[in-house]
């Protein structure tokens, strides 16, 4: 086991410390000066500690660190909530169980990747872990990976879609009052209202992602107030005058009498696999793992909501059958269909009368698919859900290196 010092840790500066001082006096006659001296390093301790707090409360981005050497590759999973029990059923999903003996334990086992543990955390604690090199993969929402790693280099998105944790950070204002004729972003930044003594109110909980977004779109005379949970309550006892949070089906935007406006969308979201770069180009097994959980997710996330069709049909030749499949739009299938000849016996004879068409087709066009495949003469008709869908190559996989350039 090695022990990782975050980079502002590692150094700090002593202002009371020479670098020519001894740690130690190696005299007993000198206890005073050994006593001054363990003084100094227990204020340089503690200097250091209050550095590192101070970076973590301020929830800015701590210093990389330097890539250590362990043998277990260290999964992040968001720890309580919906994207939680999320994030486990995608692996399940994908055939890796995550073993969890006591579900107070904030450790599990990956018992098809060997390798690698998984370590459940908050959210956003998992992108600040991704960045001190504690985590090397992650499975945050893209709203909080924007938040809390603020554009870091080191932090690499491996998939940015994991069809789960669908939501929008947006910005939303009382539907009454003053308010009520306001719709849009350009509309409420020109309010004569806002002025440098009086600037807009904005309570939030995305310190960075709001004032970014208020900069960019040349909004002045706004200020931020930083809150967790009830943001919607916020203008109703005027403390704020809009908020800024994240939107999943807007009800309870509606029912806090609180509506979006045009322009005011900052981020769509979703639950994305994240990595730490310098894990994935330094630790050993890192990348071998990544492209092992990426092809499993791509493989499962293709084939969700996709159908496997199979009918049969009259025909001549396998030609015949594949022109009249094909001159209906919704039985191409993924790249065509697959036609092969259905072999009978008839009076002690084998002969071909029938042809088996075999198409992939998503769940919206499935029944339209069935009158088509009826339409050009095809019957007995089998469905089955698709599970995976494995490509030569996962394209994912192509863009991840190209991103690292290997």
């Amino acid at each position: 086991m090695s022990i990782l010092l975050p980079a502002n840790l590692q150094q700090c500066p002593s202002p009371s410390l020479s670098p020519s001082t001894p740690l130690f006096s190696p005299c007993p006659s000198t206890a005073f000066s050994f006593g001054r001296t363990r003084l100094r390093c227990l204020r340089l301790v503690t200097s250091c500690v209050a550095s590192v707090q101070s970076t973590v409360a301020n929830g800015s981005v701590p210093a990389p660190a330097v890539v250590v050497e362990r043998e277990q590759i260290r999964l992040g999973l968001p720890s309580k909530g919906r994207m939680a029990a999320d994030s486990i059923d995608l692996l399940k999903d994908c055939q890796i169980f995550v073993k969890q003996v006591n579900p107070r334990q904030y450790v599990a086992q990956i018992p098809q990747l060997p390798n690698t543990e998984v370590w459940f955390q908050r959210p956003k604690d998992i992108v600040r872990k991704l960045l001190s090199g504690d985590l090397d993969l992650g499975i945050v929402g893209l709203d909080t990976l924007s938040e809390y790693g603020q554009e870091n280099e080191d932090l690499i998105i491996v998939h940015e879609a994991l069809n789960f944790g669908d939501c929008h950070l947006s910005i939303a204002i009382p539907n009454y009052g003053i308010y009520e004729n306001i719709n849009s972003l350009k509309e409420l930044a020109e309010m004569p209202q806002w002025s440098e003594e009086r600037p807009l109110r904005v309570a939030t909980g995305f310190t960075y992602l709001g004032p970014k977004f208020m900069e960019e779109n040349g909004i002045k005379h706004v200020t931020f107030s930083t809150a967790d949970g009830a943001l919607e309550a916020a203008p109703a006892m005027g403390i704020a005058d809009c908020i800024l949070d994240l939107v999943s089906s807007g009800t309870t935007l509606k029912e806090n009498n609180l509506k979006e406006i045009e322009g005011g969308v900052v981020l769509e979201s979703q639950a994305a696999l994240v990595a730490s770069r310098r894990a994935l180009t330094e630790r050993k097994g890192a990348l071998n793992t990544v492209h092992e959980i990426l092809e499993r997710l791509e493989a499962h996330l293709k084939a969700d909501g996709q159908f496997t069709v199979v009918a049969n049909m009259r025909g001549n030749s396998a030609q015949e059958v594949a022109e009249r499949v094909l001159s209906q739009p919704s039985l191409s299938g993924l790249q065509g269909p697959t036609i092969s000849p259905v072999y009978c016996k008839q009076e002690g004879k084998v002969s071909i009368d029938y042809y088996a068409i075999v198409i992939c087709v998503p769940k919206k066009a499935l029944y339209e698919s069935v009158k088509q495949l009826r339409a050009v003469g095809g019957s007995g008709v089998l469905i089955s859900p698709l599970t995976y869908i494995f490509d030569e190559e996962t394209p994912r996989w192509g863009q991840l290196l190209r991103k690292l350039k290997i």
